[in-house]
């Protein structure tokens, strides 16, 4: 135990203690680690007493470089990028990270575990939280990271019921949203992964409020999590997360079969990839009001409009 610093109570502590152990390896003064990462040297030492900030992906990243660790850092940053979150959120995670079978509704947005870089990023950039450009590309690794589970030997079982919404909205623009789908259909081709489509002619359900998740854990027993906006909410005690499985199952029931879904599906990209060379609304606005002016312009330079076939009198 250096200095006092117990690894098992926290990542943070974990992390530290791997940074002042190959720090000494090499041979470096927490000022000269410092100096090759671009940071002061108070910094290497918050890091190493797990004090302070977080550190950041970038500075794992620099750390893991300079000490030759060997990606070493950079696999623990997401476990120590967690802590900062709320305790339900973390709990939420730590379920998903063991779950044999993912069952997903989502209301407003692809699921984070099938998302493309570039639609995560425009999802997470619309963040009330967010600090930062470094902040953004901290979550997006994160999130990144936990998609890997997907095509590991442990993979889970993942079903997911889309609303037509996600669907529709052009997340990050017409090219992000084509290339997401494309995604979507790619990864439904394969055996661990089914995806449906909950119509808008289905009217209203019971989980119209937000997004939900059931999770499916190695011993037998459920955890539901269900998520709006700008909060979470996770469900363990049994009788409860029986009616979440309860309602999930009639929005599975009620969802277009997969096939059809697919369908939907790729008919949404086509429409993307035929919108692409739309133009945006404010973009549509600029040339009307140019035309507007134009037409203003000729009208004064012209005087009194001339009505098509009419012919002045003679004089």
């Amino acid at each position: 135990m250096a200095n006092g610093i117990d690894p098992s109570t926290s990542m943070a502590a974990l992390f530290g203690a791997r940074v002042r152990r190959l720090r000494t390896a090499a041979g470096l003064t927490q000022a000269e680690l410092g100096a090759r990462t671009h940071v002061v040297s108070t910094r290497i030492t918050q890091i190493e007493r797990a004090s302070g900030a977080k550190p950041t992906l970038e500075l794992a990243r620099a750390l893991d470089a300079v000490l030759g660790a060997d990606n070493l850092l950079v696999e623990l940053w997401p476990y120590v990028y967690r802590e900062a979150f709320p305790d339900w959120s973390r709990a939420f995670i730590a379920h998903s990270e063991r779950a044999v079978a993912m069952h997903e509704y989502a209301a407003h947005v692809v699921p984070g575990l099938l998302q493309t870089r570039e639609y995560a990023r425009a999802v997470l950039s619309v963040g009330l939280t967010l600090s930062g450009d470094e902040q953004l590309e901290e979550r997006l690794a994160a999130r990144m990271t936990r998609q890997e589970r997907l095509s590991s030997t442990a993979r889970p079982e993942l079903w997911v019921v889309l609303d037509e919404a996600v669907l529709r909205r052009p997340v990050g623009g017409h090219d992000v949203m084509h290339a997401q789908l494309e995604l979507l259909l790619s990864v439904a081709a394969g055996h661990n992964i089914t995806v449906q489509v909950l119509p808008f002619d289905q009217g209203e359900h019971d989980a119209m409020g937000g997004s939900l998740t059931v999770l499916t854990l190695p011993d037998g027993s459920e955890v539901a999590y269900t998520e709006g906006a700008h909060y979470g909410q996770l469900i363990e005690d049994p009788a409860e997360v029986r009616r979440y499985t309860v309602t999930y199952d009639r929005l599975r029931a009620n969802a277009l079969p997969p096939l059809m879904s697919l369908d939907m599906i790729r008919s949404a990209m086509e429409g993307y990839n035929r919108g692409a060379n739309v133009p945006s609304r404010s973009e549509r606005r600029r040339v009307a009001q140019e035309q507007l002016q134009q037409s203003g312009g000729r009208q004064l330079r012209g005087g009194r409009r001339r009505i098509p076939g009419s012919r002045r009198p003679r004089p």
